[in-house]
């Protein structure tokens, strides 16, 4: 696993540790011991600072993502909207986009690589391609894609072309059935990452990816204002 992908995941899981953590335990109505709700209402989390600034920031709030250190900065608004546009700052992304018609043939999948049937893939400006990411007790495994599998996949799927570089990725969930793909902000994803890496039991995981896969695309599901 790289350095890189590591600092990004364990920031955003332990700004959101615990939010994930209700998520997992499946008590999103209840209040872990001093933290808040997995939907941000409920009693107070620990106090929480603008990384740019300093000053208390809420549970819900915005993220910009460090280019040359692949680093989540958690920020206030203002943070947020004047620095926004520095060149070595993004925004993570906003949207989230389900893909119900999206092909990937199992042959095509095998190409790509990855290992196990969870994975999330972006376009990086710091590698200068596409690199897949997926969930591992170290947190987030790297790996650089093969350009070709890649170019075969956005041929079944012209949508890939819409992905913001850095701020936003692919999200494949092959574990379930019927199989999700949807495109979601970067933050997000590394939050699932820190989320199955919190709760992972012993050399196999446990059942660490089956508790935090469903309390993800809920999550996104309802940041999208979809209804399953």
């Amino acid at each position: 696993m790289s350095g890189n992908g590591r600092a990004i995941d364990d920031a955003v899981a332990a700004r959101r540790r615990t939010n994930m953590i209700t998520g997992l335990r499946g008590m999103r109505n209840q209040t872990p011991s001093g933290g808040a709700t997995a939907a941000g209402n409920g009693s107070a989390g620990p106090e929480e600072r603008c990384d740019v600034c300093g000053v208390e920031i809420p549970d819900e709030h915005e993220h910009l993502l460090h280019l040359g250190d692949r680093r989540i900065l958690c920020v206030c608004a203002t943070c947020w909207a004047q620095r926004s546009a520095d060149p070595e700052l993004r925004p993570t992304g906003s949207r989230v986009v389900w893909l119900e018609a999206f092909e990937l043939p199992d042959e095509l999948w095998a190409r790509l690589e990855v290992p196990i049937g969870l994975a999330f893939f972006m376009r990086s400006t710091s590698v200068g391609g596409m690199v897949a990411m997926y969930p591992s007790p170290a947190g987030a495994t790297e790996s650089e894609l093969k350009l070709d599998a890649w170019d075969d996949l956005r041929s079944l799927n012209p949508e890939l072309d819409s992905l913001e570089p850095d701020a936003e990725a692919l999200v494949v969930n092959r574990i379930s059935e019927p199989a999700e793909y949807v495109i979601a902000p970067i933050d997000e994803c590394y939050g699932l990452v820190g989320a199955i890496k919190v709760s992972w039991e012993g050399i196999s995981g446990g059942d660490a990816i089956e508790r935090a896969v469903p309390t993800f695309f809920e999550r996104l599901r309802q940041r999208s204002g979809e209804a399953r």
